[in-house]
């Protein structure tokens, strides 16, 4: 139904919380990066209109750093839209802060916390193969 595929992972030692909080804001950037997927406005029996949601489902899938780490390197490799959060992010207040703690990271290396992942459905299936859906 859908070209392309929508996936987040998430570290599997965080808090319950904190996961919760990654996958949102992983979930803004796949928006930003991709507005075609969102639907149109939701409007109740009344005629009171909502907000708009994703038009395509997203999974959210859970990884231990190194998993997170090799999914990083093959949607680089594969050059699919990604979306990273690192753990520094954990530590600031707004988004200025969060660039300058991820610029501030080993590029190679990232101590990723949470990536979203779009692209091409075959080949983001690549990307996560292995991963276990988040539980």
């Amino acid at each position: 139904m859908f070209d392309t595929k929508i996936a987040f992972i998430v570290r599997n030692d965080l808090p319950t919380w904190q996961r919760l909080n990654v996958v949102a804001f992983l979930a803004t950037g796949i928006a930003a990066a991709a507005p075609e997927i969102m639907g149109a406005p939701y409007v109740d029996a009344k005629g009171r209109q909502y907000g708009k949601i994703s038009g395509q489902p997203m999974l959210i899938f859970e990884a231990d750093i190194g998993g997170l780490q090799t999914a990083h390197r093959k949607g680089l490799e594969r050059e699919l839209t990604l979306i990273p959060y690192v753990h520094a992010m954990f530590s600031t207040g707004h988004d200025e802060a969060n660039r300058e703690v991820f610029m501030a990271e080993e590029a190679d290396s990232l101590n990723l916390v949470g990536l979203g992942v779009r692209g091409p459905k075959k080949i983001v299936d690549k990307v996560i193969k292995g991963l276990g859906l988040h539980g």
